[in-house]
């Protein structure tokens, strides 16, 4: 961790940090705010909006390196173009929900697309980031390359916090070259046979980039050489879609534009709850309508059950349970945390934010 002094500060950071100082002199609460395409994720939080869209830019990026380094108001739109004109990518494909969705706002909220189970999450491509604590100090942990461990998992730990921690000012992401070909084929299998299927099949050699089960229909896209695509293509078998399909198909999914998010959602006062458990994991809930990724191991389901009754389920299971969107409901979000693991997690943020100005409830109301 390094404590940067105020000499040649961005007149924008000394802003914040200015505000942020005084809020904690005065205990009172922030608010902060992107672009507010994730607004619905988390519970609410009362305070001051602080606006943080305003810092934009890359400050370096070196392909051949694989690392881009920008300001966290700059958005996931502009570095996915700017990276995709070298012929790289975010492998860990972030949802937007929106068109100005930032850097900083997609590390907060830790979501990640269809690609995960293959690339691994947010927190496996935060190399660095300045923050600014709830103090108001502004401080760096990390560096652009991964053997640079010094602050590290506090990097890491950011991802998914909801802004909880601090600001995020800049961060260093890892990026990936872009896959030489991909190809996406349709299997139709009920979910108990495709469920078998998919952990056959990773483990196995394939070059499985995202998977996608709903209504008895299983989608596969596969990503790298043309001879391995070759060679798995013969093995899952299935019909291909032409390029358009699966580009459709696959942004529809990571943005929650497909028609089973729409139809199943629309006009309903069901909850969408996000269940992460073992890939391996049973059929489970199976009278309510689910969509399928990431192997198995990540399960959308709308659900009226008691909120007591589906956790104890999905924890059953090894996995938990995560309202996603609360479409009128006023369910507790974030699944219960053991006692041992909320006591870190408040102890964490003690550190960073011992006033607890930081959106105060966004995660557990009362508590984180």
């Amino acid at each position: 961790m390094t404590v940067m002094n105020n000499e040649h500060m961005d007149p924008i950071v000394q802003k914040w940090v200015d505000q942020v100082r005084a809020a904690h002199a005065d205990n009172t609460p922030l608010r902060l705010v992107g672009s507010g395409s994730k607004h619905f994720y988390g519970h609410p939080t009362e305070g001051q909006e602080m606006v943080l869209t305003e810092h934009q830019g890359v400050i370096d990026y070196e392909p051949s390196e694989l690392v881009i380094t920008v300001k966290g108001g700059t958005t996931i739109a502009e570095l996915q173009e700017l990276l995709a004109s070298k012929g790289q990518f975010l492998p860990f494909e972030p949802p937007m929900f929106g068109p100005d969705a930032t850097i900083a706002g997609c590390v907060a909220s830790g979501l990640a697309g269809p690609r995960r189970a293959q690339a691994g999450g947010v927190r496996d491509f935060v190399l660095g980031v300045q923050l600014i604590d709830g103090r108001g100090r502004h401080m760096t942990f990390g560096g652009q390359v991964m053997k640079n461990v010094a602050g590290y998992d506090v990097s890491r730990l950011l991802a998914g916090s909801l802004g909880t921690l601090g600001i995020m000012t800049e961060l260093s992401i890892k990026v990936l070259p872009k896959p030489v070909k991909e190809l996406t084929v349709q299997l139709d299998l009920p979910q108990k046979e495709a469920l078998h299927k998919l952990n056959t099949w990773c483990g196995q050699p394939i070059p499985i980039s995202a998977s996608l089960w709903h209504d008895d229909q299983l989608f596969i896209r596969l990503s790298g050489a043309p001879s391995a695509l070759e060679v798995a293509q013969e093995t899952i078998q299935g019909t291909p879609l032409d390029e358009d399909q699966a580009q459709a198909l696959w942004h529809a999914v990571r943005e929650q534009e497909h028609d089973w998010f729409q139809n199943e959602g629309a006009a309903s006062d069901q909850p969408l709850w996000r269940l992460s458990v073992p890939s391996t994991a049973a059929p489970m809930l199976e009278d309510h309508p689910q969509l399928i990724e990431w192997g198995g191991a990540l399960r959308w389901c709308f659900s009226d059950l008691p909120a007591e009754t589906l956790r104890a389920q999905v924890e059953a299971a090894g996995g938990t349970a995560t309202v996603f969107r609360q479409n009128g409901t006023d369910l507790a979000v974030f699944h219960p945390l053991d006692p041992v693991i909320l006591g870190i997690q408040q102890r964490l943020k003690e550190k960073f934010d011992p006033a607890g100005i930081f959106n105060p409830g966004k995660i557990y109301p009362g508590e984180l």
